[in-house]
């Protein structure tokens, strides 16, 4: 038995690191968290539990088959926010960059269901590249699973999308079909195809901040709805919104009692609207 524990502590090591001591330096270098510690501080310390942790991809090809690690670059679960539960997940950048395999997909997949199942939001923390080109078809598959619950869920539990690192393609998809979306200043993108490949086909230079950055799209696309100046801020502010959301459509918005009078006169309510809409 204390064999079998000790195998099992060496596996869960092994799954907490991700791609390795080096890339979570990269990650850390670079301003950003790395998804357990995204997830660590967005739930209530001790409450997270984790769901299909040892999880690996099953590409044979492209060399892939010699690069197995536990999780497959995404962590999902649940836990708590105050004393409401939520489900999440977050994407592993130091993994293959976060891109989505098969086992990838059913991973959030999953959880997507169960949080159906109980009524409760899920909120997903995206950083990566989009799908996994070594296992071609399967993993845009993949994203057309994420798509349909992405579709079930709506107007039936909160959706809620981070994007936290640059997210093209597919990894951008599923948060256009949420119900919000948060962005990281100066270290989240958000768009279909990258600079590269707009000027490949246009023939238009671009940087990856005018193309996709969160103030492009928090000021004229309206694509994001809140900005963070960082992981922690925008991780603060997801937490302050799920205060204002039902869990579900079944159930009512939190109840906060306050003294402010329902009656109270704000002068700056007429003003709000201009009389000449032009």
């Amino acid at each position: 038995m204390k064999e079998k524990i000790d195998q099992l502590a060496v596996l869960n090591h092994q799954a907490e690191l991700g791609g390795g001591e080096d890339r979570i330096a990269k990650q850390h270098a670079a301003g950003k968290l790395t998804a357990r510690e995204r997830i660590e501080l967005l739930l209530e310390k001790g409450s997270f539990v984790e769901v299909d942790k040892f999880v690996t991809h099953r590409c044979t090809e492209f060399g892939l088959e010699k690069q197995r690690p536990l999780g497959d670059g995404v962590v999902t679960g649940y836990g708590l926010i105050g004393k409401r539960t939520v489900f999440v997940f977050a994407q592993d950048f130091t993994v293959f960059g976060g891109a989505l395999s098969e086992t990838y997909a059913r991973k959030i997949c999953k959880i997507m269901d169960m949080a159906m199942q109980l009524g409760a939001p899920v909120i997903g923390l995206n950083d990566s590249g989009g799908a996994r080109i070594q296992e071609g078809v399967r993993s845009l598959a993949g994203y057309a699973e994420i798509f349909l619950r992405n579709s079930m869920a709506s107007g039936v539990i909160p959706q809620i999308s981070v994007i936290m690192g640059p997210c093209a393609g597919g990894a951008v998809y599923s948060p256009a079909l949420t119900d919000y979306i948060f962005m990281v200043k100066d270290s989240s993108y958000m768009f279909i195809t990258g600079p590269e490949v707009v000027k490949s086909v246009t023939q238009e230079e671009v940087s990856m901040q005018d193309l996709g950055g969160s103030e492009v799209h928090s000021t004229r696309s309206g694509v994001a709805h809140f900005t963070g100046d960082n992981d922690m801020d925008c991780i603060l502010k997801i937490r302050e919104l799920m205060s204002f959301l039902p869990s579900n459509n079944m159930e009512e918005s939190p109840f906060v009692p306050t003294t402010d009078s329902a009656n109270r006169i704000d002068e700056q309510l007429n003003n709000l609207i201009p009389t000449n809409p032009n």
